[in-house]
């Protein structure tokens, strides 16, 4: 059988630039390399797209030296029009084939990658491509609108306002009422940035305008949720087959025990007061309950690629708290980590993503 051949692309031009490069490491070193051909494509911090070194190795998640893609002079050249496929790469020596790409694996995380660009990037070149389609990506990518459509498929979600810079110099006082109604504490976050970049804690209101201006700088718009007290829970959604119901693991379970949330340096650089429990302990009922709200809440969005389904659980009721369509992919993460103990490795799962895709 002719392997497939992958291009696996990743770094990006998102602030989740280095996080996308360590899960590639993580990617190449388990891809099945008897069923494919990897081609790995590497986006600049400056959208530069250039071929990568096949090596693991460089993008080991290194706290002390985050990996990155930095250019190396070639330049990666898509199709001219849907009658071709073929990946071709132009460097000091000229230009050569890279050979027909038959999946793209897309493994970026934040915005233009994650967002729909790559997405619509690569439909209109008729390339088939694992993960979410350019809608679903969108409103994925969007937690206002993720939330928004959410609710209106009776998904149960944790209450918030989404605010503007514009709309709060036009009235701040209508806006710090509508805030304040919530109660303390809040978090405050970016409506399209993740890995909780840029996301703050507000437990004193005079602490608002600082959080504001931090999740700002990320997204023109911000969300302003109530805080939930309960057990923080997730589980990984892979896309139906044969026309079935999407297919949900095991749930896991974040226990914070040292930190305000689940920042950035306790999901990445390893520090402290985070624990991951995967499975997490829940009755069969429960369990049961969480796996249809998910995939109910994948279906709402678009049903298509991969999802991490995001939950607040306060022992009666499970309220949704995000959905990403591009969760955390390095092996240690929490999506793959749920499909393994749901009984898929992460090289199967990474097969899976493909197959699905070219498949489709």
């Amino acid at each position: 059988m002719d392997k497939l051949a992958v291009a696996v692309l990743f770094g990006g031009r998102s602030s989740e630039h280095s996080i996308s490069s360590a899960t590639a490491g993580g990617v190449l070193r388990a891809i099945d390399r008897d069923r494919f051909r990897v081609i790995p494509v590497g986006i600049t911090r400056d959208g530069a797209f250039v071929l990568e070194d096949d090596d693991p190795d460089k993008f080991t998640l290194d706290p002390a030296h985050l990996p990155e893609v930095v250019d190396n002079g070639t330049r990666v050249v898509w199709p001219d029009s849907v009658r071709s496929r073929e990946l071709r790469v132009t460097d000091a020596a000229g230009t050569r084939s890279l050979g027909d790409v038959d999946v793209v694996l897309p493994i970026l995380h934040g915005r233009f990658g994650e967002d729909g660009t790559i997405q619509g990037f690569l439909e209109l070149l008729d390339i088939p491509y694992a993960g979410a389609g350019l809608l679903m990506s969108a409103i994925g990518m969007d937690k206002n609108a993720t939330k928004n459509a959410l609710r209106a498929a009776g998904v149960p979600v944790v209450p918030w306002v989404a605010v503007t810079r514009a709309g709060l110099r036009r009235d701040r006082r209508q806006w710090d009422q509508r805030i304040h109604a919530l109660g303390l504490p809040v978090f405050v976050k970016p409506a399209r940035a993740g890995s909780s970049v840029g996301v703050s804690k507000v437990t004193d209101w005079d602490a608002l305008d600082e959080a504001l201006d931090t999740a700002f700088a990320e997204d023109g718009t911000v969300l302003v949720e109530q805080a939930v007290t309960g057990r923080e829970l997730e589980c990984g959604v892979l896309e139906a087959q044969d026309g079935g119901l999407p297919r949900v693991s095991v749930a896991g379970e974040v226990v914070i025990t040292g930190r305000d949330f689940y920042d950035f340096a306790a999901k990445y650089l390893d520090a402290p007061g985070i624990d991951l429990v995967c499975p997490a302990a829940l009755h069969d009922g429960e369990l049961a309950e969480m796996q249809r709200i998910a995939a109910r809440a994948f279906d709402a969005v678009g049903g298509q690629g991969l999802a991490r389904v995001d939950f607040f659980f306060t022992g009666t009721e499970f309220f949704v708290n995000e959905l990403n369509t591009m969760p955390g992919f390095t092996p240690i993460s929490m999506f793959p980590t749920c499909w393994i103990a749901s009984g898929m490795t992460y090289t199967e799962l990474i097969t899976d993503l493909i197959e699905t895709a070219h498949a489709r």
